[in-house]
């Protein structure tokens, strides 16, 4: 009876544990968690594979115009605070600013290029320069922007300089005859921009070749 009860206790309970550790925990709940809820998984990655249209986004580039530190008065001291203003542009005619403000530099160089990234604009590009003269003012600044022939490069000072370079404008001729804050300067400059009218859409308007708006 000692011998048969014995045999009972390493046969059945032997069997029940393979039964709990193969086919209850092993195979019902590794198939369960491997197979669906990781499943979803792939559904995070479907999300993640949706942003094409952000992509877009990573074609721009930043270039950090000015950087003002601003110190405000208060009872324990003064406080410091930064404003970076921003230019973003693809070099393909695409082209914007913006203005951040933070506590700390990076913060504000972030703000301002998120800023940016929503006032972009298209510029008329014509052989990798503007397709006319154009004046732009904004507040105290004025800028003079006409084209240059190939080779000239960009004949500018350092605010509106990364301005043109981030639309991609590699010949050009510009001079600020205005105030030199560089607010005013980019924003003049993206002022005379969008007046700029495209060749192409003028051709087209009056009827007549490319050459001849140009040369009448």
């Amino acid at each position: 009876m000692a011998e048969f009860n014995n045999n009972n206790r390493g046969g059945a309970p032997g069997s029940g544990g393979s039964d709990r550790g193969g086919n209850n925990r092993g195979g019902g709940g590794g198939n369960d968690r491997g197979g669906n809820s990781r499943g979803g998984g792939n559904d995070r990655g479907g999300r993640g594979g949706n942003n094409d249209s952000v992509q877009g986004d990573s074609d721009f580039k930043e270039k950090v115009v000015a950087i003002n530190r601003v110190a405000k008065v208060v009872k324990g001291g003064r406080r410091f605070s930064f404003s970076a203003i921003v230019v973003v542009g693809d070099g393909k005619g695409n082209v914007g600013y913006g203005l951040g403000k933070a506590n700390e530099v990076t913060d504000a160089i972030a703000k301002g290029i998120d800023d940016a990234r929503k006032n972009v604009v298209k510029v008329p590009l014509y052989k990798h320069t503007v397709p006319h003269v154009m004046e732009g003012r904004f507040g105290g600044g004025y800028v003079l922007v006409q084209p240059a022939a190939a080779g000239t490069g960009v004949i500018a000072g350092g605010a509106m300089r990364a301005v043109f370079e981030s639309a991609g404008i590699k010949d050009v001729l510009a001079k600020s005859k205005g105030s030199s804050n560089p607010h005013n300067v980019v924003k003049a400059t993206f002022a005379a921009l969008a007046k700029m009218r495209d060749p192409l859409q003028i051709a087209q308007a009056r009827g007549i070749s490319l050459s001849r708006v140009f040369n009448g």
